[in-house]
């Protein structure tokens, strides 16, 4: 894409896009680009067209179209200025699914496995306050306020500063932690250059799981999931998790967030009531 490229990187710069969002752009328009061979200026709504049809042939998954969808919308409307060209592009329908949710005793199953005391603290932090796994892996050490039992998560998404909950038993560990490991630098938990790397702690988490016995599939992102689950069955409201989890719009927490197991067993099903005084109300 040469000088394209470079200016399609500067258009997500200038926007505010998150790196790994730039990287994941960059990279689907040019696989977009790649399987035409021709400069994208010189393709148009008809090449696009066909390109998203080979994508369905290939079997590509819902949301790895609308990442495409995204990519390749961006480079038309915003760095070539020829938004005519996806004017009749659509975003595909992405499934909604029910995310695996671990249990309690499931989040301690997974921390005892772990050996090594940084990941497992870092784990342990990124559940006991709802943390991406980006926002943990970059938790300086200052970020700690004890006095106030805060976390300070810095530069989030959106660049969004935000405070979480400071758990006493996750501030009672990571004092274990510190005492242990001194670590050197900035970051409280250090990679080899700055901080740990998020693909690093989802490979070992990944494993852990398994080593574990865990049947449900383990990401950090599913422990984000069981840790605004848990807040719900704990008694929290909506609107109390959104600002917990960082999230700009309601509606995205309530698309993140689901009715919980326990709420849906407590609810009564009017089978049960029919024929009886209450069961009269129902007309």
């Amino acid at each position: 894409m040469g000088q394209t490229k470079d200016r399609m990187i500067e258009d997500l710069r200038l926007r505010g896009y998150a790196e790994s969002t730039q990287t994941k752009y960059v990279c689907y328009a040019r696989k977009y680009v790649a399987h035409f061979m021709i400069p994208p200026h010189k393709l148009c709504g008809d090449d696009v067209r066909v390109f998203f049809v080979h994508l369905l042939d290939q079997g590509a998954s819902p949301s790895v179209r609308k990442m495409y969808t995204a990519a390749v919308r961006f480079l038309y409307e915003v760095t070539l200025k020829s938004p005519e060209v996806v004017a009749d592009l659509p975003y595909p329908k992405v499934p909604v699914r029910l995310p695996d949710i671990l249990s309690g005793s499931e989040v301690l199953q997974l921390l005892d496995t772990m050996t090594s005391l940084k990941y497992k603290m870092l784990v342990m932090t990124a559940y006991a306050a709802g943390l991406r796994v980006g926002e943990a892996c970059r938790l300086q050490i200052g970020d700690i306020d004890s006095r106030r039992m805060l976390i300070h998560v810095r530069a989030a998404k959106g660049g969004r500063d935000r405070y979480v909950m400071l758990a006493e038993r996750l501030l009672f560990n990571l004092r274990q932690y510190w005492a242990a490991t001194r670590p050197p630098g900035l970051y409280l938990f250090p990679g080899r250059n700055g901080p740990l790397s998020p693909y690093t702690i989802q490979e070992a988490i990944r494993k852990v799981a398994a080593g574990a016995g865990l049947k449900k599939r383990v990401t950090m992102h599913i422990l984000r999931h069981s840790f605004a689950s848990h807040m719900l069955e704990m008694g929290a409201d909506i609107r109390q998790i959104q600002l917990v989890l960082g999230h700009g719009a309601i509606q995205t927490t309530a698309r993140y967030t689901h009715m919980t197991r326990s709420q849906v067993a407590a609810m009564g099903s009017p089978l049960d009531v029919l024929g009886t005084d209450e069961g009269a109300r129902l007309g």
